[in-house]
């Protein structure tokens, strides 16, 4: 930015207010912007369970900086879309991690990491360990014990692909109705 006599001057603005208008009215259609929008502001609430917390904070860290792929960690259940699920999850925790999952606003997704979290880990034999998909829904799975912090954020860039290309996020709006409150639609007599 060069400063002259008090004018700031930061590019030609007629050429992007031209293609700003031209993507919004002519090649967009709205369901493909609410994905895009989705897709690069995930907000992951994260269920430290086990050793692989150490692996999300690196993850966030300033060498790897997950932040520039559009996901930035959150502590409140209810203003995140993203859930990562850390390791192992004991019967114990599973509910802890099912209430998080109930508060989460729709669209909403979840990424299970290490091996623990895949199949049980060096606890597969245990009695008291549950998997994280027979508790939510996982969009993707990233191997490892524990996983590497690029594991993670190729993760991420795996989920907005998906996000992306399924129209996760904006298919409630051609089908008109949300999968996550079909469970609560009153049912007409005769159906």
């Amino acid at each position: 930015m060069v400063e002259e006599k008090g004018k700031a001057y930061v590019g030609n603005i007629d050429v992007a207010a031209n293609k700003a208008a031209e993507l919004l009215m002519n090649k967009a259609k709205l369901g493909k912007m609410i994905d895009w929008a989705t897709a690069f502001s995930l907000w992951p609430v994260h269920l430290t369970t086990s050793c692989c917390g150490c692996e999300f904070a690196a993850t966030w860290s300033p060498r790897f900086d997950a932040e520039r792929y559009g996901a930035l960690p959150w502590i409140g259940s209810r203003q995140t879309n993203f859930m990562l699920i850390e390791g192992t999850v004991t019967k114990k925790m599973a509910k802890a991690v099912r209430i998080t999952w109930e508060q989460m606003p729709f669209p909403k997704f979840a990424i299970a990491m290490g091996a623990c979290a895949l199949d049980g880990g060096i606890f597969h034999n245990s009695y008291n360990i549950v998997r994280p998909w027979q508790i939510v829904p996982i969009d993707v799975y990233i191997p490892g014990c524990p996983p590497r912090p690029e594991a993670v954020a190729r993760s991420i860039v795996e989920l907005q692909k998906i996000i992306r290309s399924k129209g996760v996020a904006s298919s409630w709006i051609t089908k008109g109705v949300r999968e996550d409150k079909i469970e609560y639609l009153v049912k007409k007599e005769g159906e």
